[in-house]
């Protein structure tokens, strides 16, 4: 393996920065979503690799953190990015209904056909490696709405963090044994209300912290508390990622507070700074490590798996069945338009760092991670084509443009 000095890696890290930055820039005259640039300079990349003979291997584990802490990250910026008002209540309930339905029903149909595929796998493995493909990266939708109109953003962006929200809990669940009873599903089901009566009381605690902290120090602490609920919770088969969500619902939300008491522990004015500062930090952070992430996924990629006729056929049957199961909820069921949010299904950071972390007892050994790679980029490639075929300009502000806050441009970064 080749060694490289610390002024080369930090030479590389600051390209991979400023190019990840055009990308966003291009993405938004193009709409050619970043993420596929960012994998497409990792292809390129593992391609000159091998071709000049530097082995540089990046160990799985790295891809894993930054995979984990992408995950908090995004779910924290998906948090302070959606408002709750008495006008969008109804978007919420449809984006919600939208993500657990077609979640429910892909992961089933997807199962099927992993089944089909390889017999000897019972059902429990085929919906465990189904699940993670079933996921709407909302890592890559967040940033590829900007050009919408306002009630097709919101929607997308809602439906992708409920999807991505359920899709790990649901995730967290299977895969913590492998024979699951009714007292099980009693038990996860149960679980579910006293993480949001926990979750409460951790989000209050949180914004003390942030409001009485006076050191210059105050977003990592969070970061880190936060990051240790979410392992806490993993291990006490907890729906952990609830906390997240719920910390930054409430902060990009203290006007539905009404409780006197709470209002004299957290002034109005306090709880705004606290969110403009939030928002500025979380969407910087999340765009490095998503950079990284994709950039690191995209040199994982081994172009020959590509080439094998199982992987083209079962990752066109999934790529395929995706569609056509988004089709049916949201034409014939919801009874939505189709242009753009037909397309507007790409799999994405979960969908890797969940597939990745399919424990030993549920790996199957005749699936080709070739499928992931097929299903994230096709996924993505589709992605791009609803964005280019959807011609409407509205003249509004920019997706999370609802303060003057410097988070105003990060957001819209990958």
């Amino acid at each position: 393996m080749n060694q490289f000095s610390a002024y080369e890696i930090l030479l590389v890290a600051c390209s991979v920065v400023i190019v990840s930055y055009l990308f966003s820039v291009i993405h938004r005259l193009t709409r050619i979503p970043s993420v596929l640039l960012l994998l497409g300079v990792g292809i390129g990349l593992r391609y000159l690799a091998d071709v000049s003979g530097v082995q540089l291997r990046i160990p799985p584990a790295t891809v894993e953190v930054l995979g984990t802490l992408g995950l908090i990250m995004i779910v924290l910026e998906a948090g302070l990015d959606l408002e709750v008002r008495r006008n969008n209540l109804k978007t919420m309930g449809n984006a919600l209904r939208s993500a657990a339905i077609i979640l429910l029903l892909s992961t089933m149909g997807v199962a099927a056909l992993i089944k089909k595929w390889i017999p000897e796998a019972d059902w429990l493995q085929a919906i465990v490696y189904a699940l993670p493909l079933c996921v709407v990266s909302s890592a890559i939708v967040l940033p590829s709405v900007h050009h919408l109109s306002e009630d097709k953003r919101e929607f997308l962006v809602y439906e992708a963090a409920f999807s991505d929200v359920i899709g790990i809990m649901l995730f967290n669940f299977l895969t913590a044994q492998t024979i699951i009873e009714l007292a099980d599903v009693l038990r996860f089901l149960g679980s579910i209300p006293a993480a949001i009566l926990l979750s409460i009381f951790i989000c209050f605690g949180l914004m003390w912290l942030l409001v009485n902290n006076r050191a210059n120090t105050k977003f990592f602490l969070v970061f880190a508390v936060l990051t240790l609920i979410y392992m806490g919770g993993k291990g006490l088969q907890l729906p952990s990622l609830l906390t997240i969500l719920l910390f930054g619902l409430v902060i990009n939300n203290w006007e539905w507070i009404s409780w006197p008491p709470l209002k004299r522990f957290f002034s109005d004015m306090e709880v705004n700074q606290m969110a403009s500062f939030l928002k500025s930090i979380t969407a910087e952070t999340a765009f490095v490590v998503r950079t990284f992430f994709f950039l690191f996924f995209g040199y994982s990629i081994d172009l020959s798996l590509l080439n094998d006729a199982d992987v083209l056929l079962l990752g066109s049957s999934i790529v395929l069945a995706l569609l056509a199961l988004r089709f049916l909820y949201l034409r014939i069921l919801h009874r939505y338009e189709l242009l753009p949010e037909l397309f507007y299904f790409p799999r994405g950071l979960i969908t890797v760092l969940l597939f990745y972390k399919i424990p030993a007892a549920f790996q199957l050994i005749r699936f080709n991670e070739g499928v992931l790679f097929f299903v994230v980029l096709s996924t993505s490639a589709f992605m791009m084509v609803g964005a280019l075929l959807y011609r409407d300009h509205p003249q509004e502000r920019d997706y999370g443009a609802r303060s003057e806050e410097p988070a105003e441009n990060l957001t819209a970064l990958e």
